[in-house]
């Protein structure tokens, strides 16, 4: 893999989001909003350099650590995927203040998800990495009785989070109870979305490549990219590769017209 080029922020610092102070990331304006939502248990800071050299060049980008991960606190109702879809929302609004391309890695791409569904207004295009729709995917959340820092996490957490060191035992417990029972969305809700969607996925994620592939075929407007010898970090283990798809899906972002089309010749609602 080549050495990922360096893209500095213009703006890292916190932000007065609706009364709640949150860690917010701007680049340079080099054309339309994209909006980067990070993984869960995560932080902007974790992923940020793998994605932008697909978006940076061309791209007025933001990131912000949603409430409860990185470098923002905890705050009630937190965790649970409606209040993370509001609080983007909140962000899109203020801060962005119009219409914007998400890129969302996992429980990123879910909250892309709920944003375009809730507020096609707000919303351009999809990229979607490593992202379930529904809880009922084959992850195994229902057989871990807990999650554990390690050592490295705790460091972390200590460096980042302006919470004191217990919050995160909080924090983990809190995204098993979520990721157990949420999110629920179903075939039906994602035919609602129009937009242009990139389902990006590696060949090895946690939960079931058909699950992937029921969520690209219920998108009318839907790409699937799924990357060989790439795990749910497929962003970071073929960083090249999805840079590639990435860049070629804001380059043609018009309905795809192949020359021999099947599902693309069927109504979505046919499809699922």
């Amino acid at each position: 893999m080549t050495e990922l080029p360096i893209f500095e922020p213009v703006f890292a610092g916190y932000i007065d989001l609706r009364g709640h102070q949150t860690w917010s990331k701007e680049w340079v304006n080099n054309g339309e909003p994209a909006l980067l939502l990070h993984g869960g248990l995560s932080a902007t800071e974790d992923w940020d350099s793998h994605i932008l050299p697909s978006v940076a060049s061309d791209h007025h980008v933001f990131a912000y650590d949603r409430t409860a991960h990185g470098r923002t606190g905890v705050r009630e109702g937190f965790y649970h995927f409606d209040f993370q879809r509001d609080e983007a929302i909140a962000y899109i609004e203020d801060v962005i203040k119009g219409p914007a391309h998400l890129l969302g890695y996992s429980d990123g791409g879910i909250i892309s998800l709920l944003v375009a569904i809730a507020r096609p207004d707000l919303v351009k295009s999809l990229v979607l990495i490593g992202t379930n729709y529904n809880y009922d995917c084959g992850l195994p959340f229902n057989q871990i009785t807990e999650l554990t820092a390690s050592e490295g996490d705790r460091a972390e957490f200590a460096e980042r989070s302006p919470d004191p060191a217990h919050v995160q035992d909080e924090i983990l417990a809190r995204a098993l109870q979520v990721w157990r029972s949420e999110p629920t969305m179903t075939k039906g809700d994602l035919n609602t979305i129009e937009c242009p969607v990139l389902v990006l996925t590696g060949d090895d994620e946690p939960f079931s490549n058909h699950h992937t592939v029921d969520l690209y075929e219920a998108l009318p407007n839907g790409r699937l990219a799924m990357i060989p010898g790439a795990s749910h970090y497929a962003i970071k283990d073929q960083t090249d590769i999805a840079t590639i798809l990435i860049k070629d899906f804001f380059a043609h972002p018009e309905f795809p017209l192949t020359r021999d089309p099947n599902l693309r010749t069927r109504p979505v609602t046919e499809r699922s």
